[in-house]
């Protein structure tokens, strides 16, 4: 079982370098400020309006810059607690919308129904999204079993396949969505924040996106 948190040392160098940033321009405009104000002319004194308006812009940053570190943290925080949990995922079969990995065994897909049609095709994709495949699908929810073969009876080759179910009405395309499928989870991580599950064939999905488990 492997969980492996990522980006965390990214995003802390990032806020860190914000924070710097914003510290320094800050530091070089008071210095500035107080420079000229040493400088001006006492008969022709010059309008301290900029000067308070740019110190409460920076101020404003700066602010913000502190408040964007507060939820960076937090949502860290709640991902790795959120990863945590889903340690006993690892190795269960996930079902959602995702892309499937081929590897001769037969795969069973899921395709949700819709009212308003009265006939369903899967259609199947390679990896560069081209259609390889249109299997006509009974009007319901019931799952099918893609055997992953041609026409002629022969095996496809290994590798992640696209499933997509479009809808008709008299014939007319009303809707293309997603089907589902299960698969493997092969390991969790925490990317930008959020928890992501890798599937074989290198499938990454949101875990946010899994609807069922087994």
């Amino acid at each position: 079982m492997e969980i492996t948190p990522t980006n965390q040392a990214i995003a802390s160098a990032q806020a860190n370098e914000s924070r710097s940033l914003v510290t320094s321009d800050f530091e070089t405009f008071l210095r500035m400020m107080t420079a000229q104000i040493q400088n001006q002319d006492p008969l022709n004194p010059m309008d301290s309006t900029e000067f308070a308006t740019q110190l409460a812009t920076f101020s404003g940053v700066e602010q913000q810059v502190r408040t964007n570190d507060l939820l960076v943290g937090l949502r860290e925080s709640m991902a790795l607690t959120s990863m945590s949990q889903m340690g006993d995922w690892i190795g269960m079969d996930a079902r959602a919308e995702m892309p499937m990995y081929f590897d001769g065994e037969p795969l069973w897909i899921y395709a949700t129904g819709n009212n308003l049609a009265d006939r369903m095709e899967l259609i199947i994709t390679d990896e560069l999204g081209n259609t390889i495949q249109r299997v006509h699908l009974p009007a319901s929810d019931t799952p099918i079993e893609w055997a992953g073969v041609t026409t002629d009876g022969e095996p496809l080759p290994t590798g992640v396949y696209g499933f997509h179910v479009e809808y008709f009405a008299d014939d007319t395309p009303i809707e293309t969505r997603p089907a589902m499928g299960y698969a493997p989870i092969e390991e969790a991580q925490v990317i930008n924040g959020e928890v992501w599950l890798s599937f074989p064939g290198g499938v990454q999905i949101r875990s946010s996106l899994v609807e069922a488990l087994r």
